[in-house]
Order: C-alpha cells, then sequence, then structure tokens
C-alpha cells in the first residue's frame, strides 16, 4: 500500500467525481459514416437501439460542464472514446484528441479535476467481438494508453486504465450482458482476466502513464439513498469515489437517471435537494 492510500485510510475523504459515460452521451458513435464500436454488429441486427445522437455532448461538453462546480464535486470521470481517437487500427483522429483536450481544459478552468477513463465498457470493432481473448489487443492498448496520456497528461489530474474490468469479464463471458455475448464461458472469462491485468500492470510500469494513474477508486449510483452515499464517502478508504452519473445517456450503456437533464433545449440540474446537499 503506497503512503497516499494510507493516509486516505486515517485522513481523507474520497474526492467526489461525477462520471460521463462517452459512448451513451456523445452522440455519433455507430451510425452511418460514424467511428463503428464493438456494440455495431448487434446493433445493425436489430437487437438493441445504438445511441444515435445522444445527448450531442460532442459539442454540448462545456454547457454541461459548466454545471458541474454547482453540484459540489470535485471533478469528472471522463471516458475518452478509443473508438472514436482510433477509429481504424493504426489509424489516429488527430481532431478526436484536440477536441478531448478542449474538453478538459475548460473543466480543468472551473476547478474541476478531470480523470480520464481509457478503455470503458466499449471499444472500436476493428479489435473484435472477443477483444479480451486476443493476444494482439494488448500492445494496441498499451499504444492507446500513451497516446492519450502523451497527448493529455499535461491537463488530466488523473487516468483510470480500465472503468470496469471486473464487469468486461463478468458481462461478457459470464452473463451474456455484452460483447461477446458469452455465457458461463469460465475458461475464457479466466484467460481474458488474465489478458486485462496483463495490460495493467504493463502500464503501471509504463514511465508515461503510470505517474497519473489513480491508485484505488470506487464506483456509487444514484439508486443509493443520500444517506447511503454520504456514508459511503465518510467510509470509504479509496482515493476518488465516483457517482455515477452526470447524464442518463442512451443506448446499450445507458446508466440510470443523471443529475442534469435537457428541457426545452436548455440544460438544467434535476436532482433531490437531499441528493445535493450531500453531494455539496
Amino acid at each position: 500500500m503506497t503512503s497516499r492510500a494510507k493516509l486516505a485510510l486515517v485522513s481523507e475523504r474520497p474526492r467526489l467525481f461525477v462520471t460521463i459515460e462517452g459512448y451513451a452521451v456523445e452522440g455519433g458513435l455507430d451510425i452511418a459514416g460514424g467511428p463503428a464500436t464493438c456494440y455495431s454488429p448487434t446493433i445493425a441486427l436489430g437487437r438493441h437501439a445504438g445511441p444515435g445522437d445522444a445527448d450531442d455532448l460532442w459539442h454540448e461538453y462545456e454547457r454541461v460542464l459548466a454545471l458541474v462546480p454547482e453540484l459540489g464535486f470535485d471533478g469528472v470521470r471522463l471516458t475518452l472514446e478509443w473508438a472514436r481517437i482510433e477509429p481504424r487500427p493504426g489509424e489516429v483522429d488527430e481532431s478526436a484528441l484536440v477536441r478531448y483536450r478542449e474538453v478538459v481544459v475548460f473543466a480543468r478552468s472551473l476547478g474541476l479535476g478531470v480523470t480520464s477513463v481509457l478503455v470503458d465498457a466499449v471499444w472500436p470493432s476493428w479489435a473484435g467481438q472477443e477483444a479480451w481473448l486476443l493476444p494482439w489487443v494488448i500492445p494496441c492498448v498499451i499504444a492507446h494508453a500513451q497516446r492519450v496520456v502523451s497527448y493529455l497528461g499535461d491537463v488530466l489530474s488523473g487516468v483510470l486504465i480500465f472503468s470496469q474490468p471486473r464487469e468486461l469479464v463478468t458481462n461478457g463471458f459470464l452473463g451474456a450482458g455484452a460483447p461477446p455475448w458469452r455465457r458461463s464461458a469460465l475458461s475464457s472469462a479466466g484467460f481474458a482476466h488474465a489478458q486485462i491485468a496483463a495490460i495493467t500492470a504493463a502500464l503501471r510500469a509504463d514511465e508515461t502513464v503510470s505517474p497519473l494513474l489513480v491508485n484505488s477508486s470506487a464506483v456509487a449510483t444514484l439508486d443509493l439513498s443520500p444517506s447511503d452515499l454520504a456514508r459511503a464517502r465518510e467510509t470509504l478508504a479509496v482515493d476518488e469515489l465516483y457517482v455515477r452519473s452526470l447524464l442518463r445517456g442512451s443506448g446499450p450503456t445507458a446508466v440510470g437517471p443523471g443529475l442534469i437533464v435537457r428541457h426545452a433545449g436548455e440544460w438544467r440540474v434535476h436532482a433531490p435537494e437531499e441528493l445535493l446537499e450531500v453531494l455539496r
């Protein structure tokens, strides 16, 4: 355990961040002419609806982020969509990195920390449905992480390699709830877990990425009562506590109710006062 983690155990409350799940809110992914993700085959088959235009946060980030300080958060956990940055293997969309940098810089100008997620529940379609079983994907993730941190590291406050590594395995290989839609594939689940662990270990040893990695974190959902959320904030021995989510979003990865909604073209806070008292 690092000295920073020990200090968190005895004296610090977690920094409270709200999550922004890019795939569900940005828009423009898995649509005609847009970057394709691991969900594109099942969306094409009509198994579920894609995110479509979602909340169009790709163009609205600043308007929404401007409301975050009044909610009382220390920062945001922002998913940087790998499929948007690298829509085809080895082909980097520089404009996507430029846009993400604009968003991060704006958030920091508001006094917010920004922890970026490198891989969430969604990855580029070119990596395949069973990406976490393919050894050649390991260097691709490492290259993606190094690329993002090299471009954004000076403005980010933290980095997470995977936002939900356990869920990538359990949902994808045990519960058939996400790509590759396997059920009770125990052997494959074990191999996927080992591959994800190998990626994590490699990046923890990487001189570019390692200094920004968040040591420990936990996730709370808005399904928690305000008192339970307050208790979690007081008792969890982690560096950052992530509250899901700022916006509900659309498509297969959409979460429960968000803290901000759009009504008649305007963004506004939409949360019970009891919850806002805890956050603030």
